[in-house]
């Protein structure tokens, strides 16, 4: 290891010299208080700014073992850093100094998620940042002043601003720990509870826009009124967590829940806060104590889509022209044949809670009233609506469903719990609905027959994963959020509604190649290959998905990594 004198030496021989020479850096260098890692030097100003690593001890450091005795605890302190580091690098990084990318510090952003993630990593004997540099130039010369004065006193200052504990706000540090330590410990006791989700008392879950996630701070009606987050009585349930103590708020059970309630009334607004409740959030975000089931799905209508022999039987058969429906294939799927296959396939890899909201479903898989079935009989109508398999998915298969529906009484007939939001506010109208039902017989025949039906699980082929591009064996690339070019193949995610993170798109990239690596070959459904990469990855960190030393990516579920390999139009399956 060089001393951070050899690198001064370095950038003083190279400066003025053509960009290239930067490459004379990279290595690791002895900082005393940190050790400073160049990964990957960029070929030019305006390339992909070049990856570093700081390390420091945990003799420097100094977080007590209280703060890492946990993964989950490890997952939020880590978190917390990136946090306060991308924080100093505003406050503290002077940016622009040249060209391109020249002179930015920057670490993967954080949403309003706590993800477990590579920016940070916390192990017992050092704490490790891992973020990008734009190393300065003008034109194509190297700019070694301003290029020391970011190694030599930027980065030393977001070492202490941001890894050093006794530098750090320990009530805030810790706060932000707790807060993450009980929503885990909430998620964990909702199959004991008879619960698929929960939402604390006093929540804030209106969100600022559809493209800011921070919670709103003002209504937009004119009394600027927000309105917590108000259990009814009969679904009010109590969790004695270890760090707060009690937190009270509405368990919706397990079975079949509809959310009713007039338009504008909060549904969506309580089913995405439901869908995001997968995942713990930081304090402050309003829906720290929203919480759901780590194995709840969010289906949708997906028009267009590609689906590759599934087995949607269950829901669809008796295709006009005998097309089979036990491995249906089609380039571009409709509305119900799109939402019964998203459903499947979310079910093939574990499934246990169907979320699901009417305006983006396909009216013809949701429902068929009395006076459509006496137009169009049965023999003659290849889908059986949802309505009539949603009792069986819980029963048979142990599946529950929350519901926005705001359109359809038909479900009451099939409902366990009955949400009405009127003003943002639920009120648990249950008794009231099974009175409509007794009152108000809708006459419509059941069409479920008398079974859900299989669940059949699929053998993806060799050769349905090609990373290559071009002279490239593997090139994948991350175009936002919602897309995945691999290799030659455009992989649409946008409407895959629980992939939050740009970061975990990524990891969805470098884990299809993973799989298609190791586990492929073994013949093993998409169900035990994909278990089996979520159990190295679980045992060995994200750092499995690749040689180099990633600080992008942030832990995507099953569900998401399984819904990019069903969208591969390359995908062939047995």
């Amino acid at each position: 290891m060089r001393s951070r004198e050899d690198l001064r030496k370095t950038l003083n021989r190279i400066d003025r010299k053509g960009y290239k020479a930067y490459k004379d850096i990279k290595g690791e260098y002895d900082f005393a208080q940190f050790v400073l890692c160049i990964d990957h030097v960029q070929g030019d100003p305006f390339a992909s700014p070049s990856r570093v690593r700081v390390r420091v001890p945990q003799v420097t450091a100094k977080f007590p073992g209280s703060l890492i005795s946990t993964k989950t605890r490890r997952i939020a302190l880590s978190d917390y850093l990136t946090r306060q580091f991308k924080k100093a690098v505003r406050d503290c990084v002077k940016g622009n100094r040249g060209i391109g990318n020249s002179g930015i510090i920057d670490i993967d952003r954080p949403g309003q998620e706590v993800l477990e993630r590579t920016s940070v990593l916390i192990g017992e004997d050092s704490v490790e940042a891992r973020f990008v540099m734009g190393l300065p130039a003008s034109g194509r010369t190297i700019l070694s002043r301003e290029a020391s004065e970011m190694f030599f006193s930027e980065v030393p200052g977001l070492v202490k601003r941001s890894l050093e504990f006794q530098r750090l706000n320990s009530k805030h540090l810790t706060n932000h720990i707790e807060v993450v330590e009980d929503q885990e410990f909430i998620r964990g006791q909702l199959d004991n509870h008879g619960l698929v989700s929960f939402t604390a008392n006093g929540s804030i879950l209106p969100r600022r826009s559809g493209i800011d996630d921070q919670p709103l701070s003002r209504s937009p009606d004119p009394s600027g009124h927000i309105v917590p987050f108000e259990t009814p009585s009969s679904l009010e349930v109590e969790f004695i967590t270890t760090n707060r103590g009690r937190i009270r708020g509405m368990g919706i059970p397990k079975g079949i829940t509809l959310i009713v309630g007039g338009g504008f009334h909060g549904k969506s607004t309580l089913l995405n806060a439901i869908e995001r409740a997968i995942y713990c959030h930081l304090p402050g975000d309003g829906r720290e104590y929203a919480v759901t089931h780590p194995g709840a799905v969010k289906i949708r209508a997906e028009d267009g889509r590609r689906i590759e022999k599934v087995d949607i039987s269950p829901f669809i058969r008796n295709l006009p022209f005998g097309k089979d429906t036990t491995g249906f294939c089609t380039d571009n799927a409709s509305g119900s044949t799109s939402q019964t296959a998203n459903i499947m396939e979310a079910l093939e890899v574990g499934a246990s809670v169907l979320l699901m909201d009417e305006d983006t479903s396909a009216t013809n898989f949701m429902i068929r009233d009395l006076r459509m079935q006496a137009l169009v009989s049965k023999d003659k109508e290849p889908i059986t609506p949802f309505i009539d398999k949603a009792r069986q998915l819980y029963t048979e298969l142990g599946v529950s469903t929350i519901l926005v529906m705001g359109g359809s009484g038909d479900y009451f007939d099939v409902a366990d719990t009955v949400l009405m939001l009127d003003g943002y506010r639920p009120g648990d109208v249950t008794a009231r609905t099974e009175e409509i039902v007794q009152r108000f017989k809708s006459g419509r025949k059941k069409e479920g027959g008398t079974g859900f039906g299989k669940v059949s699980h699929r053998v993806p082929l060799s050769g349905s994963f090609n990373p290559q591009r071009g002279k490239r064996d593997v090139k994948i690339d991350v175009k936002g959020l919602k897309n995945i070019l691999y290799g030659r193949t455009s992989i649409d995610l946008y409407y895959v509604e629980q992939l939050l993170d740009t970061s975990q798109t990524r990891a969805i990239g470098d884990i299809i190649y993973y799989y298609s690596q190791r586990y492929l070959e073994e013949g093993d459904t998409l169900k035990v290959g994909l278990d089996r990469v979520m159990t190295d990855l679980e045992a060995a960190g994200l750092d499995t998905l690749s040689p180099r030393k990633m600080g992008n990516y942030a832990l995507p579920r099953i569900f998401e990594v399984a819904a990019a390999i069903n969208r591969i139009r390359t995908l062939r399956v047995k």
